[in-house]
Formats: C-alpha cells, structure tokens, sequence
C-alpha cells in the first residue's frame, strides 16, 4: 500500500492556499537525496516558504517535492522526497499537518499523520520553540523582536523536535 503522506502533503497546501495564507514546510534535511542550501540548514531541519509567488516549477507528487526558489538572489533548484516532509503548515496561524519521521520507511510503513495547530503539542513529535531567525522567503520577525503590544506580547510560534 502506498503511503497517504504525499496525498495530505498536496491536500494541506491546497487548503492553505485557498484560505490565502502561507504554506510552510518543515523539512528534515539529513535524509540522503534531500537538495537544499545546506547554509540555511539549522539543527538538520529547514524551513521553506512555498507559496506561489516564492517558488516555480512545483512538482509534487507520490516520491518528491521538488520546485526552484531564490536564495540571497541565487535561483536554486530544491529536491525534498516525500519521507523528508515532516510538517505542513500555514506562516499565520500555524494550522497544518506534522508527521512522525520515524514512522516512514522503505518499506512503506504509514505515517502516523497529525492534525495540529502550532501552538498544540502534537503527540510529542514536534513542539513550539522561539524562532531564532526568520523563515526563508517571508517577512516573519524573530520572535525575539518587540511586536506590538509591548511586555507581554505573544511570540510567533516555530518547531523544534521532542525526543
């Protein structure tokens, strides 16, 4: 049996892209194959911005995700297979879907796919830490950086595997 991850893969963005927010994916950038600016690789994980207007050429299908972006001005052809996805997400309200990557192999195992919001702790796999820096592509502040509302204001969510 194939594996439903790419289907909910294509299926989230879908519905990101109607609801006019912002798909995210969270890749794990260690897995062999994965073609990504290794200099924006933090912890073995990167972040990409794949909308529209930041990306050509998206190809997503049953083995890969594969699209070209600009990186510091250079254009760059991005290479992700489907078992290096680990989250779906929209940039404003963090609404998607996480997968646990130990669950997918080789040999076809499913994914335990999980409906999540960022800010919920989705079954221990994946959990909201403080950006250190901003998503590439999108114009997202650290959350470091004062927003409005002054002390006290909430800071923006990120990811941070949970071993």
């Amino acid at each position: 049996m194939t594996s439903m991850r790419p289907y909910f893969v294509r299926a989230i963005y879908e519905w990101i892209l109607d609801n006019q927010f912002t798909p995210y994916l969270l890749v794990n950038a260690m897995l062999p194959s994965v073609q990504v600016p290794t200099e924006h690789v933090r912890d073995g994980r990167i972040i990409l911005n794949l909308a529209p207007s930041a990306i050509r050429g998206l190809v997503m299908d049953n083995d890969r995700v594969e699209f070209s972006a600009r990186f510091g001005g250079v254009a760059r052809t991005l290479y992700l297979p489907i078992s290096a996805v680990l989250a779906i997400y929209a940039k404003e309200n963090g609404r998607g879907m996480f997968f646990d990557e130990n669950e997918m192999s080789s040999e076809g195992v499913e994914p335990s796919a999980v409906p999540a919001k960022m800010d919920d702790k989705p079954h221990g796999v994946l959990a909201p830490v403080a950006h250190t820096e901003a998503p590439h592509g999108s114009d997202v502040p650290p959350s470091d950086t004062p927003t409005k509302g002054g002390k006290g204001a909430k800071k923006r969510p990120s990811l941070k595997v949970v071993k």
